[in-house]
Formats: structure tokens, C-alpha cells, sequence
């Protein structure tokens, strides 16, 4: 992945497709609440004329606030998926691990905030993608720990968002290959927002930082020497989607086609450039929901 484009405001941070357009449903979990549309050209919506979107804002480049307005790259995109479906657009901030299950509750529309492609999230939402990205190992550039790949963090304790998608992939890794080896297992610390897993890496009370790429380069540009990516290459590849409540195929379709608008613009290209980021391509898309052995 490119690194993201300088001009994208870094403040919040510190304080605290020309590609597929496929979208993936699963069967039907939960009861669904009616919903509102504002005329027969607009899809069903929690509230009539407004696409309400769940993004959590602490998580730039992607979601953050700048001067209290949702900012970066899922908030510009939400409103130009928006503005195609002649909806308003409300952000709503909310804690990484508690966005799905917003959605599913009828809480809210989309989902717009980073959400990876994921086998175990097919089964509770649909999708929409729109992005690719990986994951970096993050350390602090005094420490003596240089971690390139997963299986060298046997013994390590790693900080990390809450409900990461990597998470059970390191878990994976810690059983399969660090304690069949003898090594000491991975110990992996779960936050809130991805702030407080950096406080853990910088305060010591974690060795490394696991977190997606494209926000740990921009991490490290903003700590300025303080910070340093130690996986040469990028982690468990995977794609970025919308996240839409499985029983509302409707919006699903709608939004599929509103990126097939924007794209045929120009307006998402454009915006791709802005923060230096890449479409996913089918063979990215059927790789994020492929299964991984036990």
C-alpha cells in the first residue's frame, strides 16, 4: 500500500474503483425494525432522507474529528455514497467493537469505518468493498524489539485495537506455531480505540503494536522518530468494505450502484488519490473471505 497522502490532518491522533463492486450477503440473524424511505428513489432507511453511518472517529486516516467534524477518508467517501443516493449523511460516533453490533440492532444504516472483509463477519452482515489495505508491526524506536512477521512475536505482548480482525490470527499463530515449537505464547492486549493501544506500546506495557498500515505509516510520520514499522512487507492482506444490515438488500444494491456512479465520475478515483489508496481487485475480495485452516 502507498503511503497515505501528507496532506491528511494528523491532530486527532495524537491527542488521544475502477474494482469490483460486489456486494455479499449471508441469511438473516436477527429481526428487522421497518424502515423509513424517503420516496421510491431512495432506498429504506433508520431514518427517512438520511443515510446514518457508524464510524469510529479515532482512527485517522481513516475516521477522526477535526475541529468536531468527522474527517478522513471513510467520512468523505460516506458522504459521496450519500450525496449518489440523495440522502443526507449522519456520522455517528462509535467504539470500533461495538459497530456491528449497532448495525445489526437497527441502529444505524452503514457501517463506514475501516471494517476489514472478514469469513466471520459474512455471516452477520453484508458487504460492499471499496478498499484494500494490511496490517504492520509497530515498535518504539529505542526498543530492541524488531518483529518482521507474526511468528516472531512468541514471548511478546501486543498492543491492538478491540475486535481487530488479526487478532484471532495471531491467536492462530501463537498455538500453531509458538507453543508447537516451545516458545513462549503471544500475548495479545485488546483496547478500545487504537489511541490507548498506542499509550500501551509507548507507556511500555506492550513490546509491539499491531495495527493497519495505512494508519501505522501515518502514525509513525506523526511521532516523528519516535515510532518505526518493523514488517517490511504488508500483514494479512485483506479488504476494506461498507458493513449494511443483511436485511436490507435494497441498501446494499443501492450503495453498489452509487459507487458505480461515483466511480464512473471520476469522484472516487479522485478521492483515492487524495489519500493514496488502492480498490481491491475480485482476487483480493474472494481472498479476505476465504477461510483460514484452524
Amino acid at each position: 500500500m502507498k503511503k497515505p497522502h501528507q496532506r491528511t490532518p494528523l491532530r486527532a491522533f495524537t491527542h488521544a474503483l475502477t474494482s469490483p463492486l460486489t456486494w455479499l450477503g449471508c441469511s438473516a440473524i436477527l429481526a428487522f425494525s421497518p424502515l423509513a424511505s424517503a420516496s421510491t428513489d431512495t432506498p429504506p432507511t433508520v431514518q427517512s432522507g438520511v443515510l446514518t453511518i457508524a464510524s469510529d472517529l479515532t482512527y485517522p486516516p481513516y475516521a477522526y474529528f477535526q475541529d468536531k467534524v468527522p474527517s478522513g477518508f471513510d467520512a468523505d467517501f460516506s458522504r459521496l455514497m450519500a450525496k449518489h443516493l440523495s440522502l443526507d449523511a449522519n456520522i455517528v460516533d462509535t467504539r470500533f467493537a461495538d459497530l456491528v453490533v449497532g448495525l445489526r440492532a437497527n441502529r444505524v444504516d452503514v457501517v463506514a469505518s475501516a471494517l476489514y472483509m472478514t469469513p466471520e463477519r459474512a455471516k452477520l452482515i453484508s458487504y460492499v468493498p471499496y478498499l484494500k489495505t494490511g496490517s504492520s508491526l509497530i515498535a518504539l524506536s529505542k526498543s530492541t524489539q524488531r518483529p518482521q512477521n507474526p511468528e516472531m512475536l512468541c514471548g511478546l505482548k501486543v498492543s491492538t485495537i478491540k475486535a481487530a480482525s488479526w487478532t484471532p490470527k495471531l491467536e492462530r499463530v501463537s498455538q500453531s506455531y509458538c507453543q508447537a515449537q516451545g516458545k513462549p505464547a503471544i500475548t495479545v492486549l485488546e483496547f478500545p480505540t487504537s489511541p490507548e493501544a498506542l499509550m500501551a506500546l509507548r507507556s511500555s506495557a506492550a513490546d509491539v503494536m499491531m495495527e493497519d498500515s495505512a494508519v501505522a505509516h501515518q502514525l509513525v510520520q506523526t511521532m516523528k522518530g519516535e515510532l518505526e514499522v518493523t514488517s517490511p512487507e504488508l500483514l494479512y492482506t485483506i479488504v476494506i468494505a461498507l458493513g449494511v444490515n443483511q436485511r436490507n438488500p435494497e441498501l446494499s444494491e443501492a450503495l453498489t450502484q452509487a459507487l458505480q456512479r461515483a466511480t464512473e465520475s471520476g469522484e472516487y478515483a479522485q478521492l483515492l488519490e487524495q489519500y493514496g489508496l488502492a480498490a481491491p481487485t475480485q482476487a483480493d475480495i474472494e481472498s479476505s473471505l476465504a477461510t483460514q485452516p484452524q
